[in-house]
């Protein structure tokens, strides 16, 4: 796998895997909506993660949770620009992505300060992100969602999971890289278009998905695959999440994208010490 990535002259190195902490700055989000709504609230947060380790702040200011609204690019980056102004002012060293399927709210948001793009629709929902990405030249999270965020859970339905997200990836990343994009990061999109089994049949074949020599993000983290399985609320879902996202990691996962940043460390950190070429692992 792809050990370096390049965000604006910055190398991001994934010989180990690295956490990414979610902000939403959206008052619908699935698990955090409305909870950080103010500046002093954002600031307090991203310190936190800062402070627990994250290696990149992920912003949303839409929330793609199943049904959700959706708002358009010009509220959408209303909700970004002051917020991500704020964050680059106080935090000039933090690498920020962020979460949008608009190319102008992309463009925007790189001018201002931010690192690379996270895309949910894998450019579905916006024909010109691609170009946009190309042109801009920053690293692009790749991701696979069948449908909308406000269609994608009625009857979500594969011949064969794994195979068409394969697909859909083979064909993908060959338009990408033909138009100079050099730094694809890859989300099979749990949750997004997916039922239970699917999300269960992805994470089972995680591994397959390094044939493409790219970075596997991984997004589990406080999502129903934890609480419907287990019957519980969302809010009691860390511990079925840190279950997952070690798993991912066995898989293969290169960044963990979590709402609770101290855990996917801690996680991390020990999935690493079984590492077979883990120094520490060989001496005893």
């Amino acid at each position: 796998m792809k050990k370096l990535f390049n965000c604006r002259g910055r190398l991001v190195d994934l010989s180990t895997p690295i956490v990414m902490g979610i902000l939403n700055v959206t008052p619908d989000s699935f698990f955090d909506g409305g909870s950080y709504t103010d500046e002093k609230s954002m600031l307090s947060h991203v310190q936190k993660m800062f402070e627990e380790a994250a290696t990149i702040i992920d912003i949303g200011a839409q929330s793609t949770r199943p049904k959700s609204t959706l708002i358009s690019a010009d509220e959408e980056w209303k909700r970004l620009k002051s917020v991500l102004k704020s964050l680059r002012k106080e935090f000039p060293e933090t690498i920020f992505s962020v979460d949008t399927f608009y190319s102008a709210v992309a463009e925007q948001a790189i001018n201002e300060g931010a690192d690379f793009i996270n895309d949910v629709s894998g450019g579905s929902m916006d024909e010109k992100m691609f170009e946009t990405i190309a042109r801009l030249q920053v690293p692009y999270v790749l991701m696979h969602m069948q449908g909308t965020p406000q269609t994608m859970q009625q009857n979500p339905q594969y011949g064969n999971v794994v195979k068409e997200v394969m697909d859909y990836f083979v064909e993908r990343v060959q338009r990408l890289t033909s138009l100079g994009v050099n730094d694809i990061i890859l989300d099979v999109g749990f949750g997004f278009g997916k039922t239970q089994e699917h999300n269960y049949q992805l994470l089972n074949h995680l591994d397959l998905f390094k044939m493409f020599d790219k970075p596997m993000l991984v997004g589990v983290s406080r999502k129903s695959m934890v609480s419907k399985a287990l019957g519980i609320k969302t809010e009691g879902s860390l511990n079925g999440t840190t279950v997952l996202n070690t798993i991912a990691l066995n898989k293969g996962a290169a960044i963990l994208r979590v709402h609770d940043v101290r855990e996917a460390v801690e996680a991390i950190r020990l999935t690493k010490m079984t590492d077979e070429n883990n120094l520490y692992f060989r001496k005893y």
